[in-house]
């Protein structure tokens, strides 16, 4: 299960948004304000600091703050604390509902089997429909919000049919060990972490159930007066990942240490069915029209306070 200490590192600067006032007052001219959290290809590129080298012709500092998951990583964006972010699909649906200022400025497609919903070892639960009046634990407004929906659907239910608790990963983590919940619906590598554990049982992946899109952001502002900053950091992040893929016997250590993970688990995350941290770009049509079909039906079930038009927020770069 996971650790103390693997939790406290993946947990992070979780104080990061209670904090914001600060990061915005220290955003200037020149300083590029970058929101990761510890897993995926900007966290690679943090480490190897290829954004720092590729802006660094350009007179463009950067600065990382940390955070747990997607919704407060978004709603620092919104307010003018960051820049740029990494986060799955549903954080932003959330975040445009609210009005921030942000745009779709990239994308990366993962890998379905690197979701999961966990039950433990014992637990009587052997498929998706066994999950109804149970407590089931997932970060409301995340992608672990999307997946437990379309599981639940594909067994005839419907989040009201369990009993839905929104906790963040560390929390969910914790209340998973101690037995407090029935279920998790978490992504990696939290959900690595959770699968080495004798005691875990994975009642299912997001395969075959939801694609894994997952996008980059950019602060509206930002974007508007820096958009070959966008341009070049999309770039060094698809070329970091290329690499990153093509060796993963360096990559692994690389991001084990990155987040505190031990190094089979991290194999684990990186070798999943499909995996692929090369796989960014900016966003075409298949990924615009999967958020817009996402937007559409969580607003139909009520979870989204009104209906959205995600082209209105998508940034395409000029062509050169």
């Amino acid at each position: 299960m996971i650790t103390r200490r693997q939790g406290l590192a993946l947990l992070g600067a979780s104080a990061a948004a209670l904090a914001m006032p600060n990061i915005r007052t220290a955003a200037a001219s020149g300083n590029f304000r970058i929101g990761w959290q510890k897993n995926g290809v900007l966290a690679l590129a943090k480490r190897t600091g290829a954004i720092e080298k590729r802006l660094a012709p350009r007179g463009v500092t950067v600065t990382w703050s940390e955070f747990t998951s997607g919704p407060p990583l978004l709603e620092a964006l919104g307010a003018g604390a960051l820049d740029f972010v990494p986060t799955g699909d549903v954080p932003p649906l959330f975040a445009q509902a609210a009005g921030g200022n942000l745009v779709y400025v990239g994308t990366y497609k993962g890998t379905a089997a690197g979701s999961a919903i966990l039950v433990h070892k014992q637990s009587p639960i052997q498929a998706i429909g066994d999950l109804k009046g149970r407590k089931v634990a997932f970060k409301r407004g995340s992608s672990a919000h999307n997946f437990t929906v379309k599981a639940l659907r594909k067994a005839g239910l419907t989040v009201a049919d369990i009993e839905a608790l929104d906790l963040t990963p560390p929390d969910a983590a914790a209340a998973f060990k101690t037995g407090g919940i029935d279920a998790w619906s978490i992504w990696d590598p939290y959900f690595a972490i959770a699968e080495a554990d004798p005691d875990t049982r994975v009642l299912t992946t997001a395969e075959g159930i939801v694609d894994s899109w997952s996008f980059f952001l950019g602060n509206g502002d930002f974007v508007r007066d820096q958009s070959e900053v966008i341009v070049e950091v999309l770039d060094e992040l698809a070329r970091t990942g290329v690499w990153a893929q093509a060796n993963l016997d360096q990559t692994i250590p690389a991001i084990a240490e990155i987040t505190g993970v031990p190094e089979p688990v991290t194999r684990t995350v990186l070798t999943r069915r499909g995996a692929d941290l090369g796989k960014v770009q900016t966003l075409g049509d298949e990924a615009v029209a999967y958020q817009q079909a996402l937007a559409d039906e969580f607003h139909d079930l009520g979870i989204l306070p009104k209906k959205l038009a995600i082209t209105d927020i998508v940034w395409r770069p000029k062509a050169s």
